[in-house]
């Protein structure tokens, strides 16, 4: 149970595993750099980081729980078979650990720097509300019924709805705004490495395992990095070819933060 036909392939999952919780870490950091060199979060859209910290918790939540758990990994085995691979690793579990400390920052981040008229808007907080009294129902339905696994996954379903729906904001205020100034396109580009490889860890185990439960039995997973990917290449494309001329500027004067920040506004009323 739980144990690799190839070695070979088990040592390249492993590197594919680390390299994503590397890049996928490190991707945070540009960001916070960023802000703390220009004092600013004018560009960074808020609702992105608060959508980014539900997704992170319910994630972080998911594969703590598989992969600590012996009753969830019970459940999972009666599920798909008591031959199959857990599909969570410990990179799972240091990267979500890592990417909710490092939003949380970002967060204080914007409670202390130069922001403008920018705020979250009530859209956000609604869905974030909701989101989380939908996940409250679920715990009430399961602790009845001991569906741990049924549970876990529900919180494992609102990370790839947040992933989802995360990146909408940005996109539109790029868009708007016609720059990428203030969002770092090193967090997107380390983004995308992490995507890549987190897929390319759940392939090699599959193909050791010559099944694709790994893929649909740990659909959290897979959905996330097919979404982070496809919204990468939006970021990567308003980068470097929409408004290639914006990405050079150096952090805004106080009268571009303030009109970027008044325009923002007016279209989150």
């Amino acid at each position: 149970m739980d144990s690799w036909n190839s070695t070979t392939l088990k040592a390249l999952s492993n590197v594919f595993g680390w390299i994503a919780f590397c890049a996928w870490s490190i991707s945070f950091y540009p960001q916070v750099i960023l802000n703390f060199k220009r004092k600013s979060v004018v560009g960074l859209n808020f609702d992105f980081v608060v959508l980014n910290l539900t997704k992170h918790s319910s994630y972080l939540i998911y594969n703590a729980s598989v992969f600590f758990s012996s009753t969830v990994q019970r459940q999972y085995h009666k599920k798909y078979g008591s031959n199959q691979m857990i599909p969570v690793a410990a990179n799972d579990v240091a990267f979500s650990t890592h990417a909710v400390i490092l939003t949380a920052f970002t967060l204080f981040q914007i409670a202390i720097y130069e922001r403008g008229n920018q705020r979250v808007t009530k859209i956000t907080m609604a869905i974030v509300l909701a989101a989380w009294s939908a996940v409250a129902i679920c715990v009430f339905i399961a602790i009845p019924k001991h569906w741990w696994l049924w549970l876990v996954s529900c919180f494992s379903m609102l990370q790839v709805f947040m992933t989802v729906i995360k990146y909408i904001p940005q996109v539109i205020m790029n868009f708007k705004r016609k720059s990428t100034t203030g969002f770092s396109i090193g967090n997107i580009l380390l983004d995308l490495l992490g995507g890549l490889t987190n897929y390319g860890q759940m392939a090699v185990q599959s193909i050791d395992q010559h099944s694709g439960v790994n893929f649909y039995g740990n659909i959290g997973k897979t959905l996330l990095s097919l979404a982070s990917i496809l919204f990468d290449l939006v970021f990567i494309v308003q980068h470097y070819l929409l408004y290639p001329g914006k990405k050079a500027e150096r952090s805004p004067s106080l009268d571009q933060v303030n009109h970027e920040s008044n325009v923002i506004s007016s279209h989150n009323v």
